[in-house]
């Protein structure tokens, strides 16, 4: 079995998220368990960090997982979805995952995995803590993959727990009221783990305050004995600190990643010596030895050189993202209201001659609602991507056309983009965006071009 075999295979015989959405969708620990126990529970043998939220845990654990590397700590990080490449979900210091140890955890494992028929993600976690353990890192950032209480990363016990924002999205699995949403997500809390709350405002409108899920997270955080930070209320990062992605979003990011900061240094941490695997005379691998508790230590620097330089330091992609000059080409993975109203303030603020937005969207999402944001006045490219979840370009562009944008139906991104380029001025802007699956169906186009 090769690699492309290997994924084609991982793809197959469990449902994948990514593609088809609901059906793939997976409530409870069971299988997640299940696999634990199999390989010796491995995520019991580093620190952890459990990012979750809305929008934004991507670029947190990120942004997260490129300071404790600047800090000269072995990093894993697992997040999701992918953009060109599966492995991208499972990095230890920015480096993907090998092509071959995917293809030997299918060869090894699969008579264990398939009378659990497992999902995609289940069996992604369980080979993302594995390699975390064989890779011996200090600490693994893992992102949430949907919702929380349920989430298959929910078996970790991390030192810190990170709420970034509550928002409207899958609602068909988390609830149709931003209180059943953020109960949902409360469930990464756990016992005396202090968590920090990015944002307790409606992320989809910001003005607006929302005080019940400030109250989901004081009571749930009550139950647990957790300590609890509003992120929000604490004092604000540095007016001349150097941050790479440049969204408008990440300027909430930043402010809740800077007050996670703040507690991970305060952190007590058990130095341990990691068994080296040899036996006993007695058979016995030698034990852990514990000794006593220690100040976890982040310099500033660290930090500032983390922030500075993310996306080199962890391959992170399609954060308003520049692709070229002349005319600028931006991407971003913005995909539901809460995102994307950022994403149209920022839009209506950039100066350009002609504004002109290639877009597609998942037929899942709430659409009219996501299209009721955007500018009435850029010419608009409507598409979709290749994956099953995407809503058609025709029915993009009826949408769009009924709320006032102007646009044509391209039957692929490729097409769009290519005709958006075509009719742009050197001093016109090209976003392109609207999807996860649309920014890496540009970014796939992109490299086969180049190469």
């Amino acid at each position: 079995m090769n690699y492309r075999e290997a994924i084609d295979y991982l793809y197959n015989v469990a449902p994948l998220f990514q593609n088809i959405g609901q059906g793939a969708y997976k409530g409870g620990l069971a299988n997640t368990q299940a696999l634990d126990a199999h390989f010796g529970h491995p995520h019991l043998s580093y620190r952890t960090i459990h990012v979750g939220g809305t929008n934004g845990k991507g670029s947190v654990s990120h942004t997260l997982a490129a300071i404790l590397q600047s800090a000269g700590y072995k990093v894993g990080l697992y997040t999701s979805p992918h953009l060109l490449d599966f492995r991208e979900r499972i990095r230890v210091n920015g480096e993907m995952i090998s092509e071959q140890r995917v293809v030997d955890f299918v060869e090894q494992e699969r008579d264990f995995f398939e009378p659990l028929y497992p999902s995609f993600f289940e069996l992604t976690t369980a080979l993302a803590f594995l390699y975390f353990k064989e890779q011996q890192v200090d600490f693994a950032v893992i992102e949430v993959g949907l919702g929380g209480r349920l989430d298959c990363t929910n078996i970790i016990r991390p030192e810190l727990s990170i709420i970034t924002n509550i928002s409207y999205d899958h609602t068909q699995f988390l609830g149709d009221t931003l209180e059943k949403i953020a109960r949902e997500k409360a469930g990464i809390i756990k016992s005396g783990v202090p968590v920090v709350i990015g944002e307790t405002t409606n992320n989809d409108t910001p003005t607006e305050q929302h005080p019940e899920i400030r109250l989901v997270f004081l009571d749930k955080a009550k139950e647990m004995n957790a300590p609890i930070v509003f992120a929000e209320e604490q004092p604000p990062y540095p007016a001349d600190l150097e941050t790479e992605l440049k969204g408008f979003c990440q300027t909430k990011n930043t402010q809740t990643i800077w007050t996670a900061l703040r507690i991970i240094q305060n952190l007590k941490f058990k130095i341990q010596n990691k068994p080296s695997g040899k036996k006993e005379k007695k058979g016995n691998v030698q034990p852990i030895l514990i000794f006593e508790l220690n100040k976890f230590e982040l310099s500033d620097d660290a930090i500032r050189h983390g922030f500075a330089h993310v996306c080199e330091l962890t391959g992170l992609m399609g954060r308003w993202q520049k692709i070229q000059e002349n005319p600028t080409v931006i991407c971003d993975t913005g995909h539901n209201p809460g995102g994307l109203q950022y994403i149209a303030e920022q839009l209506q603020k950039t100066s350009c001659r002609q504004l002109r937005i290639v877009l597609g969207m998942a037929g899942d999402k709430d659409i009219r609602s996501s299209l009721s944001l955007l500018p009435k006045d850029a010419v608009y490219y409507f598409t979709q991507a290749t994956v099953k979840r995407a809503l058609s370009a025709d029915k993009m562009a009826a949408l769009g056309h009924e709320l006032g944008l102007v646009g044509q139906p391209y039957p692929s991104v490729a097409e769009a983009y290519r005709a958006a380029l075509r009719e742009a001025s050197t001093d016109d802007m090209i976003y392109v965006g609207g999807s996860t699956f649309i920014v890496a169906d540009l970014l796939q186009f992109l490299k086969a071009t180049e190469s």
